[in-house]
């Protein structure tokens, strides 16, 4: 959550949904404006528990609180009573000049200063034309479209790196997706970064035991639906097959070659979906990471990025993806 104070009233500025798991850096997870996945109540809670922060800190000017969410309880992370790197983001997201807005704060302005905006017409797109809105007004932050961003991290740069996403941010650019549902959005937010998810061919996947989700499962049903096939390291393919889905098995790197690092450097594999624990899980799978990373394979280590991931590649058949300025 973005917000601005003037030390009495709050106006919430940004309500960022992050697609990966909490333990993932802010700066390194793609995030979602407005959230894809929570209900009303919990952003009215959250809404709620940002106000009440930034008037017992007497915030003025911009603060940013990190939330989990788990089994329905919120649990604060960290507040920080200044601006985040999620700023730029946020005011192109909402098309308010959230920064200026706060630096005016901080030099002794009240927040009656800066009108709320017009809500937005019904039924509106990112698609439709839209009068030019005054930048210094304060925007509805549950915008009708939904802004992605993601992060560009620099791994092919530094040999021998591991690609697992963790506490430290590795980032050093961000790009920005926008369209009318989440997946499209996402889709566009991965080709920014250069992350070109395949149309065909076979998907890997191997994932950790608490990502063995329904979820998860459905989205490999969308790939077959798509015509992907599958293949899968032995547990993951069990339980694939438990959940009704179809996927060939590949040998584990010491199981035995041929193995799936030996499939990913013939071209066998289009896509990677690979999530692990424990020291020596991750250590047997860091070589999958480097050739799909040195091979231009796409791949995602999350199981939210993987079904964020399959929902961005469904979403290609409801048309074109056509390019459009933010300033129109």
């Amino acid at each position: 959550m973005d917000a601005l104070s003037d030390g009495e009233t709050v106006h919430v500025a940004g309500i960022m949904e992050h697609i990966e798991e909490a333990g993932v850096h802010s700066g390194d997870s793609a995030c979602c404006l407005p959230p894809h996945t929570l209900d009303a109540a919990t952003i009215d809670e959250l809404k709620r528990q940002t106000v009440a922060m930034a008037r017992a800190l007497n915030v003025r000017g911009l603060m940013n609180v990190q939330f989990a969410i788990k089994d329905g309880t919120i649990y604060v992370l960290e507040v920080n009573p200044r601006a985040s790197r999620t700023v730029p983001f946020v005011a192109k997201a909402t098309d308010s000049a959230i920064a200026s807005i706060a630096a005016r704060l901080m030099a002794g302005e009240p927040m009656s200063n800066f009108p709320a905006r017009a809500p937005y017409p019904e039924g509106v797109g990112p698609e439709d034309d839209l009068p030019f809105a005054d930048p210094l007004t304060l925007a509805d932050p549950l915008t009708p479209w939904y802004s992605v961003k993601e992060a560009v991290l620099p791994f092919a740069r530094f040999p021998g790196v591991d690609t697992l996403l963790g506490p430290e941010m590795r980032s050093t650019g961000e790009v920005m997706g926008w369209d009318r549902n989440f997946a499209r959005a996402f889709l566009k937010a991965q080709m920014g970064a250069g992350t070109h998810l395949p149309d065909e061919g076979r998907v890997f996947i191997s994932v950790k035991e608490a990502d063995k989700t329904e979820a998860l499962a459905q989205a490999a049903r969308d790939l077959l639906s798509m015509g992907f096939s599958l293949v899968a390291t032995s547990g993951t393919a069990d339980w694939l097959a438990r959940a009704g889905v179809q996927a060939d098995r590949v040998n584990k790197v010491y199981e035995g070659r041929p193995n799936i690092v030996d499939r990913l450097k013939n071209g066998d594999i289009a896509m990677v979906l690979n999530t692990t624990e424990g020291a020596q899980a991750i250590a047997d799978s860091r070589e999958i990471r480097a050739v799909a990373l040195y091979d231009k394979i796409p791949y995602f280590t999350t199981a939210a990025g993987s079904i964020a991931a399959v929902a961005a590649i469904k979403s290609r058949g409801e048309g074109e993806v056509g390019v459009r300025a933010l300033q129109a």
